[in-house]
Parts: structure tokens; C-alpha cells; sequence
């Protein structure tokens, strides 16, 4: 607790006394043990005390001076002086902007305290993750519902030109039903990656520990897509210590190893480049593993690089779409790797090309016989 400064004193270290004040170190202990950021304002607006949840909030309040020169929300400071004079409690809501957005709710009651009469105590309570969860709710919905509704919209349209005017025209028929095809694919594989998102968070809590050979896995699946490379004009350069051996769902690190390969084959340079090179490079070192895809493509900008995970975000969303990309691919893979305890960075500059690592643990010798 941040003692308070008595009125005409000098504003002593913000690091001393654990009182609110010295006649109650009860209320003072009190404060000092509640979770939420709590002020004591005196009647000339002054901080007083504080504890060391409210100085997270405002580290740059200092004891004895106006709380104006710390909180600037004109809606909290206006409720403060109506208190100040008389009124009665207040809630108000209080955004801070910079350096990021934090939404507080703060609780403004008149207090009775010796020496401090007539004075007031605030209480934030901190609405940030409530609202960043709210908002991506909000955006989740409204993303899956348009990434689902333009394929659905083209279905019912060819859907009404075969029932109508397309009726008796077989080559039509013909092409409007390849083209439903696709459609009808793409809302599929949509539907497939929400419900492979929705696993993996519900197990997110539970670490995988099946040894997997991690050197055969990433083997195979480069050998599986080298046809895709090849149509694609890009070749695949695999560079793979042996006997990479690391704890995990066999499956699940399919998934990451072929969508960061598939991506690097679909957004690599164009056929007919000397740089059209996909490289696949797959070590140990130390307790770690660290599997790399790296390709020669344009590159990202750096203020893309760190919603690439977010669902549904896409750098260039059209171009995306036209590979049979659903947006949650890199998703997947961020949540894959955390639920095996691991890390993905992502190093890429525009023109540079750009590098996807994943770092695994190693499966440990005492994992090998469930010791």
C-alpha cells in the first residue's frame, strides 16, 4: 500500500508506508489486498493513496498531486468533482487509446475519512480482455457467415438458372455444375477447418505426448506434395536431420507441416523463376526441434506479419480465395502448436520471400517408456 500524503506535506516515495493511514491500517491492508486498481482522492482533487493495482494502471501517479495529471478521461474526472461536492456515487466507462486500446469501468463513491473530508475512492475494474473477447466473437461470426454466404449465394443462383433458362442447354448444365462443384468444396472445407479450430481450442489444455517421428512425417509429406509443387512450376528442397523425435498427435502435426508447405507452394515465386524454390529444413538442437518452410515469394509487410494467425485474415483476400484458401489455416496451425507446447515465429520481408519456424519440444529419454 502507497501511503498517502497528508495535506500541505510533501508527497513521500511511492514505494513507502503500507497504510492508508496511520489511525486505520485495517482499511489500509484492506485496499492494499483487493485485485482492483483503488484511488482515495482528497477534496482538492488530489491522489492520496493508492495501491500497487492502481499504480499498473497509472504509473506515472504521483501521491499529492492532481489525479488530472495522471487519468485523463474528462467523464471520470467530471464525475469525481460532482462527488467532490456533494453527489452521490457514479459509474462511468473510461477507454484509454494509447499505447493500446484498455476499457475500465470506473466506480466513483464519496468517502468518509478523518482528515480527508470531503474526499472520494475510485475503482477500476478492467473490461480490455472482456471486450477483445467480445470483439472477436463479434468478427468470427460475421467473417464465418460471409465466407459462407458468397459460395452459398452462387450455388442457389446456377441452382435457379438450371431450374429456368438453362434448363434444356446440356453444355450449361455442364459448366454450371462443375462451378457448383467448387463452391460446394469450398463451403466444405470452411465447414471442416471451423470444426478442426473447435477441437484443437477445446483440447488446448491437454498436452499430446504419442512419440512422433517428426523427420518420417515431414518426409512424406513433402514426397505427397511434390506434384503440387511441380504444377505449380516450384520444386522442393528438403533439408531433414534423422530420428527427430518429439511428443504430439501424429495428425495434428500433418496439419502444420502441410499447411506451411501447401502456403509456401501457393504463394512462391511464379513458374519460369530461378528463385522458385520451396526449402524445408528440420533440426535438433539442444531439447528443441525446429522445423522451417521457407519460400522466395514477394514477401509480407511487417504490418501483416502479426494478424497472420488471427482467423480470417488475409493479406491479399481475393488471391487467397482463388487458391482455395479459407483463412484459418495459419490459425489452426498457431493453435496446433501452443496445444503442443511449442512456438511459431514468422520472419519476412516484402521481396524477400518469407520463413515460417515452428519449435517443438524433443520427446525426452524418461517420455520414451512413459517414465
Amino acid at each position: 500500500m502507497i501511503a498517502p500524503a497528508k495535506k500541505g506535506e510533501q508527497p513521500g516515495s511511492m514505494l513507502e508506508g503500507a497504510k492508508l493511514c496511520q489511525n486505520d491500517p485495517l482499511l489500509g491492508a484492506m485496499i492494499d489486498a483487493l485485485p482492483e486498481a483503488i484511488f482515495v482522492i482528497d477534496a482538492e482533487a488530489h491522489a492520496v493513496a493508492a495501491n500497487p493495482a492502481a499504480l499498473s494502471v497509472l504509473p506515472s501517479l504521483r501521491l499529492g498531486e492532481p489525479l488530472a495529471r495522471s487519468l485523463r478521461s474528462p467523464d471520470v474526472l467530471d464525475a469525481l468533482d460532482r462527488i467532490l461536492v456533494g453527489g452521490g456515487a457514479e459509474k462511468v466507462l473510461w477507454v484509454e487509446r494509447q499505447p493500446v486500446e484498455c476499457w475500465f469501468e470506473a466506480h466513483l463513491a464519496p468517502l468518509r475519512l478523518a482528515g480527508y473530508e470531503p474526499a472520494a475512492v475510485i475503482s477500476l475494474r478492467d473490461l480490455t480482455e472482456a471486450r477483445r473477447v467480445e470483439r472477436m466473437r463479434v468478427d468470427f461470426i460475421a467473417n464465418a457467415s460471409h465466407e459462407l454466404r458468397t459460395p452459398l449465394a452462387s450455388l442457389l443462383g446456377f441452382v435457379e438458372t438450371l431450374q429456368g433458362p438453362a434448363r434444356d442447354d446440356p453444355k450449361a448444365r455442364e459448366r454450371f455444375l462443375g462451378i457448383m462443384r467448387e463452391q460446394a468444396q469450398r463451403m466444405a472445407r470452411l465447414v471442416d477447418d471451423l470444426l478442426s479450430l473447435s477441437r484443437i481450442e477445446q483440447h488446448l489444455h491437454l498436452r499430446p505426448d504419442t512419440p512422433v517421428d517428426l523427420t518420417m512425417l515431414v518426409a512424406h509429406i513433402c514426397d505427397t506434395l511434390a506434384p503440387m509443387a511441380e504444377e505449380s512450376g516450384l520444386s522442393i528442397e528438403s533439408n531433414l536431420a534423422p530420428n527427430v523425435i518429439v511428443p504430439g498427435d501424429r495428425d495434428e502435426l500433418a496439419r502444420v507441416v502441410e499447411n506451411l508447405v501447401e502456403n509456401a507452394i501457393k504463394y512462391g515465386r511464379p513458374a519460369g523463376d530461378a528463385a522458385a524454390l520451396v526449402e524445408i529444413s528440420l533440426r535438433g538442437y539442444g531439447a528443441v526441434a525446429v522445423f522451417t518452410v521457407r519460400d522466395h515469394g514477394p514477401g509480407i509487410a511487417p504490418a501483416h506479419i502479426p494478424r497472420l494467425t488471427e482467423r480470417f485474415y488475409r493479406v491479399d483476400a481475393g488471391k487467397s480465395r482463388s487458391k482455395g484458401g479459407t483463412g484459418l489455416g495459419l490459425a489452426i496451425v498457431k493453435h496446433i502448436v501452443l496445444r503442443h507446447r511449442g512456438k511459431l515465429t514468422i520472419d519476412s520481408k516484402p521481396g524477400a520471400g518469407a520463413a515460417f519456424r515452428v519449435v517443438l519440444p524433443l520427446l525426452q529419454s524418461d517420455q520414451i517408456d512413459g517414465g
